[in-house]
């Protein structure tokens, strides 16, 4: 671990981090703001090769069991604690599970602190810890170790969860990041931005001919459906904070290729895209908790799709682009008039408090 105090003046983000004396909502954006804070402030304090493989989960080979582990960590602030589609508990259990999960791993274990707020409801305490031990039973985890804190009156909305994942991954697996090769095909499972207009609906108070509900769901079955078909799965991510855009953009960093995708191929509910047209916002940077992205060769795209098809939680998976060898690193989308657009990282926090 290095020493140095990190360097702050060659930061580049768009309106450069050295200039807030402070940390704002952007900075947890899963955007271009959270990447710099993580690049220049956490990693070079905290660097190590297992750190280093920057994905929703490190994998790292258990000594003398020739068997691999994942393990990931994560923290759970929404607001409203409740909303269609599910609480703060079911998220916290699921978004870990499917962390895992995005490197192929079956989740087995999970660790849980709950940091309580004085004065939140016990009636409402307790809707939420049966929301996540149902959750967690549903997605066949065991919670092994667990703690809880308590903290002043005003000082923590509520209730926070930090969950940490462990799961074992399969032999001849190997998902990463940096895997996205030339002439891949990209595709999603299904509808993009339902679980954070469910929640900005919610906020807003906008309504509909029908509910917008979080897709908040474990997709380790989803992922291991995909793994019966074939283990020749270059990439994987649930698209989170940050959207489709997000995940988009940093395989495309991590692999150093380009990514062009079909606007039109890319699924969007009527309703979400009411809503986003309403509040200013563009669906393919808005978060899920239940869909991913996933990368592979051309030659097992149509036998994971259909395959991802025949799964509840991808009955809507389709091809929504491919990987190229030009303009590494940048994601271009074909809009609806046939014009080409670049779909960038998200500069600052576009959703705050959704997962």
């Amino acid at each position: 671990m290095s020493s140095e105090k990190p360097k702050l003046d060659g930061w580049t983000c768009p309106i450069p981090l050295k200039h807030y004396p402070t940390v704002v909502m952007g900075h947890g954006s899963g955007g271009k703001m959270m990447a710099d804070l993580i690049e220049h402030l956490f990693a070079p304090l905290l660097e190590n090769e297992l750190l280093a493989q920057y994905g929703d989960s490190t994998l790292f080979e258990v000594a003398g069991q020739g068997g691999r582990l994942a393990i990931s960590t994560d923290s759970f602030v929404i607001q409203p604690l409740f909303f269609p589609g599910g609480d703060i508990g079911r998220l916290a259990i699921n978004g870990t599970v499917n962390d895992v999960a995005m490197s192929g791993a079956t989740p087995l274990y999970l660790t849980v602190g709950f940091i309580l707020e004085e004065g939140l409801l016990m009636d409402d305490l307790g809707r939420i810890v049966n929301s996540f031990g149902t959750a967690a039973r549903e997605a066949g985890v065991k919670i092994v170790a667990a703690d809880t804190k308590v903290v002043n009156r005003g000082h923590g909305d509520g209730v926070f969860i930090n969950t940490t994942g462990i799961g074992v991954v399969p032999p001849g697996v190997n998902i990463a990041a940096q895997n996205a090769r030339p002439d891949d095909v990209i595709l999603v499972s299904g509808t993009m931005g339902d679980h954070g207009m469910a929640i900005m609906s919610l906020r807003e108070g906008l309504a509909f001919d029908s509910t917008i509900e979080s897709d908040c769901a474990p997709l380790h079955t989803l992922v291991q459906a995909m793994l019966r078909v074939t283990h020749d799965i270059h990439c994987l991510r649930d698209a989170t904070r940050g959207g489709l855009a997000a995940v988009l953009n940093e395989l495309a960093r991590a692999s150093r290729v380009g990514v062009e995708i079909e606007e039109t191929a890319i699924p969007v509910q009527p309703a979400v895209q009411s809503a986003c047209e309403m509040l200013g916002l563009d669906p393919f940077y808005v978060a899920n908790e239940g869909k991913l992205v996933a990368i592979v060769p051309r030659a097992q795209a149509e036998a994971v799709l259909e395959a991802m098809r025949q799964h509840p939680l991808g009955r809507q998976a389709t091809i929504i682009g491919r990987v190229v060898d030009k303009h590494p690193g940048v994601v271009l989308t074909r809009t609806r008039i046939g014009a080409l657009r670049v779909m960038d990282m998200p500069a600052g926090e576009l959703l705050p408090r959704i997962c």
